[in-house]
């Protein structure tokens, strides 16, 4: 790994433990030498995130749309600020500069991306390592989902092993490099999603 997309909430949450994991995570990422790649967001656990990576020397590249950019929503501090016309070519820029991806709590948004990167790697197309940062139990129900829709037969038992976990982020990036994905049938080409 050298690069880790980061998907987190525009928010900070009601707890200030979501704040704490993000400069952790912000922290253990610059000390093992890798580079942040996120929304490119100035706001919630998205600037806490870069500003702790950008504070200790590290390398922080955000992807945003233009609209967003407008809206004076876009981190001006990153090492890098790529702007793009559309969010679908910001989750793509972003999937194409990381080695892995980890969604910090937060909304809608963040677990769309998760979702889809780790659908991406469902269908064959990559191999890298999702995480979900599991800040004080934060995606429990959406584990419990998982193992759910695996038990009622809709994740095989190759795909259950696509996402790993961990509430310690030093702990989770060692499961992401360690992780080997399993082999599974490609069904589509990039270009078809």
């Amino acid at each position: 790994m050298r690069q880790v997309c980061v998907f987190c909430g525009s928010q900070e949450g009601i707890r200030p433990e979501y704040a704490q994991a993000a400069r952790e995570l912000g922290r253990v990422l610059v000390g093992r030498g890798l580079g942040l790649v996120y929304g490119g967001g100035g706001i919630g656990l998205m600037r806490v995130l870069a500003d702790a990576v950008m504070d200790l020397g590290g390398r922080a590249i955000g992807v945003i749309p233009q609209a967003m950019v407008e809206k004076e929503l876009a981190h001006h501090g990153l090492t890098e600020l790529r702007v793009v016309a559309s969010m679908h070519q910001r989750k793509a820029l972003m999937a194409d500069l990381a080695d892995a991806f980890v969604a910090l709590p937060g909304g809608y948004g963040t677990l769309e991306e998760f979702c889809e990167v780790l659908t991406w790697s469902q269908l064959g197309l990559h191999g890298k390592p999702c995480g979900l940062l599991n800040v004080l139990g934060y995606y429990d129900a959406l584990l419990e989902l998982l193992e759910h829709a695996a038990a009622e037969g809709f994740v095989g038992p190759a795909c259950r092993t696509l996402v790993q976990v961990h509430h310690e982020p030093g702990r989770l990036l060692d499961l992401m490099a360690a992780y080997c994905p399993p082999h599974l049938e490609k069904w589509i080409d990039r270009e078809e999603t």
